[in-house]
């Protein structure tokens, strides 16, 4: 059962349907907890401004939905694809006046963090997330350093990828120029011993034309791959089930810009996406469900990669340093 917090113990069903309605009908201060629906797994969590509601995913099951409040006007909570770089159970402010910030989970080293704190009904914050006491401690319980969070201005609850609006498959088959196949592997990188265990992300440019996957925070493999179809803006995808015996994986599909989800991907255009097969078999080795696929057409090129990998630009905020 799932059951609201700051209320008489009231209990509610767990929604057989869509969870957009059980979600808008919590009040501020509310959220909904139910790891006990799927309990082991990766988590991935996702923030949403434009509804103010946080959603927690463990091994793509959900598990929490919670209220929150987001940056106000002139502090706004920055959109984009984060890692739990830091977690502190008791942790208090540098920049305002030592406030006190319970189950700091910090998002970025300038500022930006989800942590307890008051929750007035809109956007109040210097740029963090707060959340209800109690479901912060919930969710600190749950989480591990180099777990994904996306923060979203999309007001869409994420779903399956379902038949025809599929995530495009990783595969090593498809059309090689001349030339193209040495080239590839030439530059590519397997270094699973640099982290073997830990939450696991893909990160895919389009402007590089190139892969990179990220355990726990440390990159450990890369590769170029060649890509079947236009990347325009970041598109995000959690991995929910994988038969790599049956070579296929399910992806949840995660909306990022207001609509509805990510673009529909022809099967065509998913078999060109392509990857030395060597690297693609390595790859499909360690892949489990609550996998991060992260696909933008920015460059990873311009600044170092390493344990902050934020596919946005510097921001500033709260200060949970």
């Amino acid at each position: 059962m799932l059951m609201t917090a700051e209320a008489a113990a009231r209990e509610l069903p767990l929604p057989s349907g869509p969870v957009a309605p059980a979600a808008q009908a919590l009040q501020s201060g509310d959220f909904l907890w139910a790891d006990e629906v799927s309990p082991q797994g990766p988590v991935t969590i996702i923030v949403s401004l434009a509804v103010q509601r946080a959603y927690v995913y463990r091994n793509g099951v959900l598990i929490g939905i919670s209220t929150v409040s987001t940056g106000k006007a002139g502090h706004e909570t920055p959109t984009g694809v984060f890692t739990i770089l830091q977690k502190e159970k008791e942790h208090y402010s540098n920049l305002y006046n030592s406030a006190p910030m319970p189950y700091m989970q910090r998002l970025t080293w300038d500022g930006i963090a989800l942590h307890a704190g008051t929750l007035p009904g809109h956007p109040a914050s210097h740029g963090c997330i707060r959340l209800p006491d109690a479901f912060a401690e919930k969710l600190f319980g749950v989480t591990s350093l180099g777990i994904t969070v996306i923060v979203t201005d999309s007001a869409d609850v994420p779903r399956l990828a379902l038949e025809g609006q599929e995530a495009p498959s990783i595969s090593a088959s498809g059309a090689v120029t001349a030339g193209t196949a040495s080239a590839i592997d030439s530059a590519t990188v397997w270094r699973p011993w640099l982290q073997r265990q830990g939450p696991i992300s893909l990160i895919l440019s389009a402007a590089d034309r190139q892969m990179r996957v990220v355990r726990n925070g440390v990159e450990i493999g890369r590769a170029p791959v060649r890509l079947g179809r236009d990347v325009t803006q970041t598109e995000v995808y959690q991995l929910v089930a994988a038969d790599v015996a049956a070579d296929k994986f399910t992806w949840m599909d995660v909306p990022l810009h207001g609509t509805e989800g990510g673009a529909v991907v022809s099967a065509e255009e998913r078999n060109q996406l392509v990857l030395p097969p060597e690297f693609r078999r390595d790859l499909a080795g360690i892949l489990v469900p609550g996998t991060t696929l992260v696909m933008t057409p920015d460059s990873l090129q311009a600044g170092a990669f390493d344990r902050t990998i934020q596919i946005v630009a510097p921001m500033s905020g709260e200060g949970s340093q």
